[in-house]
């Protein structure tokens, strides 16, 4: 089993920064690819990011290409997720998510693709 922890959340204005971080425990050397997905009020879960732990990737939704950036510490098991020029929109509580399968990293925008989720942390953009 993998145990993920989100820190970092929190209240910014509109055209501030943040970092979110997502440290994994337990079966870590099981873990392959790791992401971020956002949830807001009344909508679906979306995909944010994605980066397998070889390198490949990352992938971004085309609503976050340009203002987030997913780096990893593979030595802390940790993967980052550092988001500049947050929007109003931004808000939601942002999951991490770690899959074992050996996918391609395009593979990993399919929250199917991901065996083990975090508890989330909430961000919240004001204008």
């Amino acid at each position: 089993q993998v145990q993920l922890v989100e820190s970092g959340g929190g209240l910014v204005q509109a055209g501030g920064s943040l970092r979110l971080s997502c440290a994994a425990s337990g079966r870590t050397v099981s873990i392959y690819g790791m992401g971020w997905f956002r949830q807001a009020p009344g909508k679906e879960r979306e995909f944010v990011t994605a980066i397998t732990w070889s390198g490949g990737g990352p992938v971004y939704a085309d609503s976050v290409k340009d203002r987030y950036t997913i780096s990893r510490d593979n030595a802390k098991n940790t993967v980052y997720l550092q988001m500049s020029s947050l929007k109003p929109e931004d808000t939601a509580v942002y999951y991490c998510a770690a899959g074992k399968s050996t996918y391609y990293p395009s593979h990993y925008t399919w929250a199917a693709s991901y065996d083990y989720w975090g508890q989330g942390t909430q961000v919240t953009v004001s204008s």
